[in-house]
């Protein structure tokens, strides 16, 4: 908060991927708590990597600054994204979201924990009724590689455009899925997201009572690079369209599945994201 209306210093992962002096401060920041109350637990941080004991049952995913370029451009579409997983299934989330714009700054926090409910700033929130595409306000998300997936997401972005009350892009896959779970939009999707972009959201959404799969409608985990989720009454409506060409990508070579694992994570990887279990 004391740097989104201060000049920023950016650097550049790759031609268009920014990152700030703010994401790394932030991402040690987040990563000195967690040493301090579990220093044994696996981190896997966007900016500093994989650390920890390897063969730790816990991961932590962190998202230090999830919207980077919107931040960059004090756009108020970014957030703080922390998820916890447990032999690869998430069991608690948090993402702090920043809103309001310069000289109005505000934040406002959801938390998720498996099998006790979403909440926002302390409320228990819930996933929207609507039931009807046409009804529907929707999000997605483009990366900065434009190849084939990113098309075929172009497609759909017109596809949805044309027949629901419109297609948002806002830019922090994190920001995207609280709304889904807070119920002011309907069902985001993304294809080439990180685990570091999933893991606090889908826990999120689905303790909200949505619904996450991979784009071609199979069950999903935080390793997959493809993503729908929705209030769950407008996911196989949606899958009609998305599915068929998401399965078409695969075909011709493109690998939305288990794109990325710790190498040493020896723990199973649950697929089907957040579906209740024992600890």
């Amino acid at each position: 908060m004391a740097a989104v209306d201060k000049p920023r210093t950016i650097d550049y992962k790759g031609t268009a991927d920014l990152v700030t002096d703010t994401d790394k401060k932030c991402e040690l920041a987040i990563v000195e708590a967690v040493r301090k109350l579990f220093p044994t637990h696996l981190i896997l941080g966007e900016e500093g990597g994989l650390s920890g004991d390897p063969t730790s049952e816990y991961l932590w995913c962190i998202d230090p600054l999830d919207g980077t370029t919107n931040f960059a451009h004090s756009y108020p579409s970014f957030a703080v994204s922390v998820g916890v997983l447990f032999k690869g299934r998430p069991i608690a989330a948090a993402v702090v979201e920043f809103t309001g714009g310069p000289f109005c700054w505000a934040t406002r926090t959801f938390t998720a924990e498996a099998g006790k409910g979403s909440f926002c700033e302390g409320k228990q929130i819930h996933v929207s009724s609507n039931d009807r595409v046409e009804r529907s306000l929707l999000v997605t998300g483009f990366g900065y590689k434009h190849d084939e997936p990113w098309a075929t997401n172009m497609e759909f972005f017109k596809h949805f455009t044309d027949v629901t009350r419109g297609v948002r892009r806002l830019g922090a896959a994190s920001v995207d899925m609280c709304h889904v779970a807070l119920g002011i939009v309907d069902a985001y999707w993304e294809y080439f997201l990180k685990p570091w972009d999933m893991a606090a959201g889908v826990l999120i959404v689905e303790e909200a009572g949505g619904r996450v799969s991979r784009m071609d409608g199979d069950d999903c985990s935080v390793f997959d690079r493809s993503v729908l989720v929705s209030n769950g009454v407008l996911h196989d409506k949606l899958l009609e369209t998305i599915a068929p060409p998401s399965k078409k990508l695969v075909e011709k070579g493109f690998n939305f599945s288990q794109w990325f694992k710790p190498s040493n994570y020896t723990s199973d990887i649950y697929i089907g994201c957040s579906r209740p279990f024992d600890i």
